[in-house]
């Protein structure tokens, strides 16, 4: 987990995809309005299980057929639908080096998510990671906050 502020120029250049759309500069100034939580989830179907706790884009539709979706329960507007989350692989490896450039997928694929694998699993507040509970030497995924 990383929680950041973003100037209005993070927010350009990570939404440069809708530029020229009518709700670009909004969404823009929304998203520099105040601090931003990023998260990385792992898991099979990550990104299909978070959009489905996201609920749709749209808050009135979210609404009325995911009433208790994030969006459902706290979106305000389409704009302002309270979170975010990648809609494909290629998307959140674009979008995970935004947040986290010094995080390497590749490394935690290969060194860090075999660990978490290898038993139960204890969640670090401190540095909001996820490390493999119980074990004497926690391990680089309890060292690095890398976030997951």
């Amino acid at each position: 987990m990383r929680e950041l502020l973003w100037r209005k120029e993070d927010c350009q250049k990570f939404y440069q995809e809708h530029e020229g759309r009518f709700f670009y500069q909004r969404l823009v100034e929304f998203m520099a309005s105040g601090p931003i939580r990023a998260y990385i989830l792992a898991r099979k179907d990550a990104i299909q299980l978070w959009r489905t706790l996201m609920g749709p884009t749209r808050v009135f539709q979210a609404r009325h057929v995911a009433p208790d979706s994030i969006r459902g329960s706290f979106g305000l507007t389409d704009t302002r639908n309270t979170t975010h989350g990648s809609d494909s692989v290629v998307s959140a490896s674009r979008e995970i080096a935004a947040f986290f450039p010094d995080f390497s997928e590749q490394r935690w694929y290969e060194e860090e998510e075999p660990q978490l694998r290898c038993g139960p699993v204890r969640y670090s507040p401190e540095g909001g990671i996820h490390c493999v509970a119980g074990a004497a030497d926690p391990g680089p995924a309890c060292r690095r906050p890398v976030g997951l």
